[in-house]
């Protein structure tokens, strides 16, 4: 997978909330691209989550303040967030 090459500065603060991770599927991930994508789908209300994949599946990164973030909590928050979100809309 690649480098992320985004500018996830409009998020830096969910990612400094974020815990340390330095090891398991999350690693070196980008957190903040886990937290989008987990966004997205609460706030579509995706049923069939596959975390394993998404991780995996994510871009690299080791910059900004999603440096060794918990990439499988990001996606978890963003989740979160989204389907928060998704109730307001009703």
């Amino acid at each position: 997978m690649s480098n992320c090459k985004k500018d996830h500065t409009d998020i830096s603060h969910i990612m400094d909330e974020l815990p340390i991770e330095q090891g398991g599927a999350g690693r070196h991930k980008c957190a903040a691209c886990a937290y989008e994508r987990g966004y997205c789908d609460g706030n579509n209300r995706i049923m069939h989550i596959d975390i394993k994949s998404i991780l995996e599946n994510l871009p690299t990164s080791q910059a900004g303040s999603q440096r060794h973030k918990s990439a499988h909590l990001a996606y978890i928050r963003g989740y979160y967030d989204g389907l928060s979100d998704s109730y307001s809309r009703q």
